[in-house]
C-alpha cells in the first residue's frame, strides 16, 4: 500500500441519522499496488482520527458505520474504532462495491 493522499479539516459526521458539524478530522488514503508498481483498482485503505471532543458520550459510536463529509464535498463510509476518534475502512472502492469482481 501507498499513501496516495492526506486531508485535514473540519467537516460533519452523520450516524444513525444524526448529524454532528465541526469535526476536525485528518484522513490518510492508501492505495494498493501490484509488484510492477502500477495501482490495484479499488484495493484501498482509510485510516486517521477525529476531534470527538464536542460529542457527548462518543464512545455510543465506536464500531458503528459512520459518514465523514469532507470540507471539499466528499463522504467517505468509515468505522469509528475506538473513542480518542480513530477510524478505518478497508476493501474494494470508496462505495464498498466495486465493477471488477
Amino acid at each position: 500500500m501507498r499513501l496516495v493522499e492526506q486531508v485535514s479539516g473540519v467537516g460533519g459526521l452523520k450516524w444513525r441519522g444524526e448529524t454532528f458539524a465541526g469535526v476536525r478530522y485528518r484522513i490518510d488514503r492508501f492505495q494498493g499496488q501490484a509488484p510492477n508498481g502500477l495501482p490495484v483498482p479499488g484495493l484501498h485503505r482509510i485510516e486517521g482520527t477525529l476531534d470527538l471532543g464536542g460529542l457527548a458520550d462518543a464512545a455510543r459510536l465506536v464500531g458503528s458505520s459512520i459518514t465523514l463529509e469532507l470540507e471539499d464535498g466528499r463522504t467517505l463510509p468509515l468505522t469509528l474504532t475506538d473513542a480518542d476518534g480513530r477510524v478505518l475502512a478497508e476493501g474494494h472502492g470508496p462505495k464498498h462495491g466495486c465493477s471488477c469482481c
